[in-house]
């Protein structure tokens, strides 16, 4: 169940010190089973062929489905840890922004999946596929 805690100003000031505020992450969407970013291309997110690094995409896709999970976690769980992500790249991008909807595949007690499109926001053109698996994590 999503709390209303989690809203896009809080998962933006949550990552502001973290990975998520270096590459400039920027949060627009929260709600039931589906969360939404964006990342506006910069010259420190290329690789250094020109073309946006592969890494960059699952860093926002990854991001996007853990602070899914996180507004999404059943009562009683504390946090996640991803234990599995797979990525399919499609595409790229050199300017511009990207765009990411994560959306919950599996809300489980003991995991979650979820999905996530990596677009570029103008075009609308898709430039990942990725799928994450999280543990839940409970007190001990």
């Amino acid at each position: 169940m999503v709390t209303t805690k989690h809203t896009p100003e809080y998962f933006n000031a949550f990552g502001a010190d973290f990975l998520p505020g270096y590459l400039g992450i920027r949060f627009t969407e929260v709600g039931p089973g589906r969360l939404a970013a964006e990342l506006k291309i910069d010259k420190h997110l290329l690789a250094p062929n020109g073309y946006l690094h592969a890494g960059t995409v699952i860093s926002l896709a990854d991001t996007c489905a853990g602070c899914g999970c996180l507004s999404n976690l059943p009562e009683g769980a504390r946090s996640f840890t991803t234990v599995e992500l797979k990525s399919n790249h499609m595409g790229t991008a050199r300017e511009g922004t990207i765009a990411c909807v994560a959306t919950a595949v599996h809300l489980g007690r003991t995991t979650q999946v979820w999905d996530a499109v990596v677009t570029d926001q103008a075009s609308g053109k898709t430039i990942a596929l990725f799928r994450c698996t999280q543990m839940l994590l409970y007190p001990k």
